[in-house]
C-alpha cells in the first residue's frame, strides 16, 4: 500500500509543478508583476504537496527500502527544487526579453523590418 502511495503522491507533485509552470507564463492579459505572485503562491502550494509526498518516502516502515533517505535526497523534493530552479530562471529570463522588447520598440520601424 505504502507504494501505491508514492506512487500517486509523485504524480501530484508532477502535476502541481505543471501548474505552476504553466500558470506562471501562460496567463493572457496578466503583467509580470501579477504573475510574479502567482508564481510564487503555486510554488508555494507545489513545495508543500512535494514535502508530504517525500514524508511518504522516508515513512519509517521496515518494508520501505527509502526509510533511511534524508528529507531533500527523495524524488518528490528533489524534483521540487529543480523545478523551483527552472521556472525561476525561465520567469526572469521571459521578464527581462519582454522589458527589452517594450524598450526596443519605438525604434523598430517597418523600414528596419524591410531590410531583413
Amino acid at each position: 500500500m505504502l507504494e501505491v502511495a508514492k506512487t500517486l503522491s509523485f504524480v501530484v507533485c508532477i502535476l502541481t509543478l505543471y501548474h505552476a509552470a504553466i500558470h506562471s507564463f501562460f496567463i493572457p492579459g496578466a503583467h509580470w508583476r501579477e504573475r510574479l505572485v502567482f508564481m510564487l503562491v503555486r510554488l508555494a502550494f507545489a513545495a508543500c504537496v512535494c514535502y508530504l509526498s517525500g514524508m511518504l518516502f522516508v515513512w519509517p516502515s521496515s518494508a520501505n527500502p527509502d526509510r533511511n533517505l534524508t528529507l531533500t535526497h527523495t524524488p518528490p523534493v528533489r524534483l521540487y527544487l529543480w523545478g523551483m530552479v527552472c521556472i525561476a530562471g525561465l520567469f526572469v529570463v521571459g521578464w527581462f526579453f519582454s522589458d527589452l522588447i517594450q524598450q526596443c520598440g519605438p525604434f523598430i520601424t517597418t523600414r528596419t523590418l524591410e531590410k531583413f
